[in-house]
């Protein structure tokens, strides 16, 4: 065999080779690709879960922001209301004096407590437009939520656990309450004689 066909032989041989290498690295490449998109579809998977996610908690976020600037807004006066109670206090007071007193001029008492109730009334209708709500219990049930009980009193004409008198009236803006009103509460009688030894 001369060194020509040899050559030629050794070249077949190496093709040959070459052309098996190829088969076999695209074999082995298709079973890679495969195991690839495999993983690149639970990542993707996993991509769209956290974005439900994020969405979700960007909605819980948004309606969160938008209950706390409803509730910003509806409750932004209540400083403005606790600050003037005091004077619808006093007010009250100054028309509760010049009642039930014999005073010597009687015609300048009477236009004083005519201007204060005038006063406390226009004041009252201007809370009540900021819906400002007074709490004034007489003869309700005792509501903890609205009314705070200075004393517990006996009665027997009122029910028991029942508002008997308000020491202080209490206020609510927009159905939340600014002041419980002060109250006394009525409790049942304790029965005559207590315990009476029976005689034998």
């Amino acid at each position: 065999m001369s060194d020509e066909e040899t050559r030629k032989e050794e070249q077949a041989n190496e093709a040959e080779a070459a052309e098996e290498g190829q088969a076999q690295a695209q074999a082995e490449g298709g079973e890679e690709t495969a195991s690839g998109d495999s993983g690149l579809e639970q990542q993707l998977e996993s991509y769209k879960e956290e974005l439900m996610r994020a969405k979700a908690e960007m909605q819980n976020i948004r309606r969160r922001s938008e209950i706390d600037v409803e509730k910003a807004h509806k409750f932004a006066l209540e400083k403005f209301v606790k600050e003037l109670l005091p004077v619808l206090d006093s007010l009250e007071k100054a028309v509760e004096s010049t009642e039930g007193h014999e005073v010597h001029n009687e015609e300048v008492v009477t236009r004083i407590k005519e201007g204060v109730d005038m006063t406390l009334d226009m004041f009252t209708r201007a809370m009540e437009k900021f819906n400002v709500q007074q709490i004034n219990p007489v003869g309700e049930p005792f509501d903890p939520q609205q009314h705070e009980a200075m004393s517990m009193v006996p009665s027997a004409e009122a029910e028991p656990n029942s508002v008997i008198a308000v020491m202080q009236k209490g206020y609510t803006l927009n159905g939340r309450v600014v002041r419980p009103a002060m109250v006394m509460v009525a409790k049942a009688p304790e029965p005559e004689g207590g315990n009476v030894d029976e005689q034998t």
